[in-house]
């Protein structure tokens, strides 16, 4: 994920200017918090995607701080928006198993920092990771998965080249990375989402898709859903790979949090869950016009 640029009319440039260490290194994010302050709020670890030259949207670098912004504000949660190592301003360079571990690194930051418990919610890789750091790390309360795939093997067959990709979309900017070829093309085959799907459970699971998907293949999202038992599915009709720039998706991913905050952390009564919950479908509904579906079969 580039650099934030200025995004928007009205609002002031979100800046990835926020720095927390993943062992050796120190990557960059947006920390965004609630207006009245980070105090009994919720954390969230919000995770881009792998970069496809070509396919970035123009505001692809300041999305994901505008997300965390908009989370902050209008849910009172504590977001962290983080950059991968090789991405933006972060440093380091890419590889599978490093991400992984910055996605730990982000998980514990948001404890450091002293939040309510910490949901994490990934993007196309981040939302593979995203589930896997899940199902590995018992202090995560749940995870919402966005376009993600279920497995690298595509990467795996041929990793030399990934590696010329990520070197094109400079996630690899040392000429002498990786140190070990053989290593680094075997993190694709250590991360296995489906698997961690099963382990994550019985901690909730959102898996979101959309059905006009031509990176992540729909099926990867409803074997996903079906690995954990008891994932929440939304099909977004028509929609791409690119779910962070769809409003539709946006509103399911912020009425599922809404659902968490209330469930999870506040212990409420019936009446409160059941007020809780139609506020939440309101929320989503007032973007959604109809356009997604529940799918209760995964």
């Amino acid at each position: 994920m580039p650099e934030s640029q200025p995004g928007g009319t009205d609002s002031a440039p979100a800046i990835m200017d926020y720095r927390f260490p993943s062992g050796d290194l120190q990557l960059r994010g947006h920390l965004a918090e609630p207006p009245e302050g980070p105090h009994s709020a919720p954390g969230l670890l919000l995770c881009h995607g792998f970069p496809v030259r070509g396919r970035e949207s123009p505001q692809s670098g300041v999305s994901f701080p505008e997300l965390a912004d908009r989370i902050a504000v209008e849910l009172g949660w504590v977001v962290l928006a983080m950059n991968f190592r090789g991405c933006g301003a972060a440093e380091g360079n890419y590889s599978m198993l490093g991400w992984l571990d910055d996605v730990a690194a982000g998980v514990a930051e948001l404890n450091r920092l002293g939040v309510q418990g910490v949901w994490i919610a990934g993007f196309g890789t981040g939302g593979s990771l995203a589930v896997c750091e899940g199902a590995r790390n018992p202090s995560v309360m749940g995870v919402a998965a966005l376009a993600t795939p279920t497995d690298f093997e595509d990467w795996a067959r041929n990793p030399r080249r990934l590696l010329r990709h990520a070197r094109e979309v400079q996630v690899i900017k040392d000429p002498e990375f990786p140190p070990s070829f053989e290593e680094w093309a075997a993190g694709f085959k250590s991360v296995q989402p489906v698997e961690a799907a099963e382990r994550l459970a019985p901690r909730p699971l959102l898996v979101v898709h959309g059905d006009s998907d031509d990176l992540t293949p729909l099926n990867d999202g409803r074997a996903l859903a079906r690995a954990h038992g008891d994932a929440e599915f939304r099909l977004i009709n028509g929609a791409g790979h690119e779910l962070r720039h769809d409003p539709r998706a946006v509103a399911v991913l912020l009425g599922w949090l809404s659902r968490q905050q209330i469930a999870v952390l506040a212990q409420p009564t019936e009446a409160e869950l059941e007020s809780a919950e139609l506020e939440a479908a309101e929320l989503e509904a007032a973007e959604l016009a109809g356009e997604t579906q529940i799918d209760p079969t995964g």
